[in-house]
């Protein structure tokens, strides 16, 4: 017979021989809970005694369980507790970079002088703007006053004290993409500031149990439009271990959420062998209730 022992200083749950049981036996102690670890705690005690190898086997499960809930309640112990009072605007740094034109961008070139000369011009997909009298000026990745600037330039071949100035009437929205193990890839459209990794995968529906969250990874287009691959420990940034793996994403970036091993070995095997050669196989055990004295 096996006697529980509880110790109310460190709520710890022990196992110790009883008078006349075998001394030789390897105590086992565990974190006592009054949630899911203790009911598995108990379910443990009760298959201990059991002396047939299925009943060890059932132990052996019953403890790894355990111990990752364990694991698992432990997780946000060292993290702070969150303000009371949040920030006015939440996510904005302290001082914001110039806006750069970007694809898609409508422009309002206004001149003081010569009002006649207004229009409206869109950033083209080859990141140039036309107007009356300059074709083929560069936009994307400019301010607007280096975009007036380069504009004044080409009008004083024409007007004698040109006075122009570039105001973005509308903005193309930002846009990026979540591909993987996600539960609704595609392309998400935002308007303001971009989104963070987190950000993205929550509005991809989050990732599925396949997912291999401490290899997700950013495709980026860079200098030159190559692509360049950056690697973000998602596992991290949801535990509230590395917070500031949250990085912000660039227009056009690609989250990719990669499977784990294992879904990728069933797959192979659910691919190229179970469609060819149907195998059935499965096992089955029963579990008997002993009270513990």
């Amino acid at each position: 017979m096996m006697r529980q022992n509880v110790s109310s200083k460190n709520c710890s749950t022990g196992f110790e021989p009883a008078p006349g049981s075998h001394q030789g036996r390897t105590l086992i102690a565990l974190p006592a809970d009054d949630g899911i670890v203790g009911s598995l705690l108990r379910l443990l005690r009760s298959t201990l005694s059991l002396r047939r190898p299925k009943g060890r086997a059932t132990a052996a499960m019953i403890f790894a369980a355990a111990a990752l809930g364990a694991c698992s309640q432990a997780a946000t112990d060292t993290l702070p507790p969150i303000p009371l009072e949040s920030t006015p605007v939440a996510g904005t740094p302290a001082t914001l970079p110039a806006y750069r034109a970007q694809v898609g961008d409508i422009l309002d070139v206004r001149l003081f002088l010569n009002p006649e000369l207004n229009e409206e011009v869109a950033v083209r997909p080859d990141g140039m703007i036309s107007t009356t009298l300059a074709e083929d000026i560069p936009a994307v990745n400019r301010t607007p006053a280096e975009i007036s600037a380069a504009l004044r330039d080409h009008y004083k071949a024409t007007l004698k004290d040109p006075r122009i100035s570039v105001i973005v009437h509308s903005f193309a929205p930002n846009r990026i993409y979540v591909a993987g193990e996600v539960t609704n890839p595609g392309e998400f459209v935002t308007v303001g500031p971009n989104l963070t990794v987190s950000q993205a995968i929550a509005r991809a529906g989050g990732v599925k149990l396949s997912a291999q969250r401490s290899s997700v990874f950013v495709i980026r287009r860079g200098p030159d439009d190559k692509p360049q691959a950056f690697a973000v420990d998602y596992m991290n940034v949801i535990k509230g271990v590395s917070p500031q793996e949250d990085a912000r994403l660039a227009q056009y970036d690609v989250v990719y959420v990669p499977r784990t091993g294992i879904y990728e070995a069933w797959t192979f095997w659910n691919q190229f062998v179970q469609q060819f050669v149907p195998v059935n196989w499965g096992f089955s055990y029963n579990v008997n209730s002993v009270s513990v004295q």
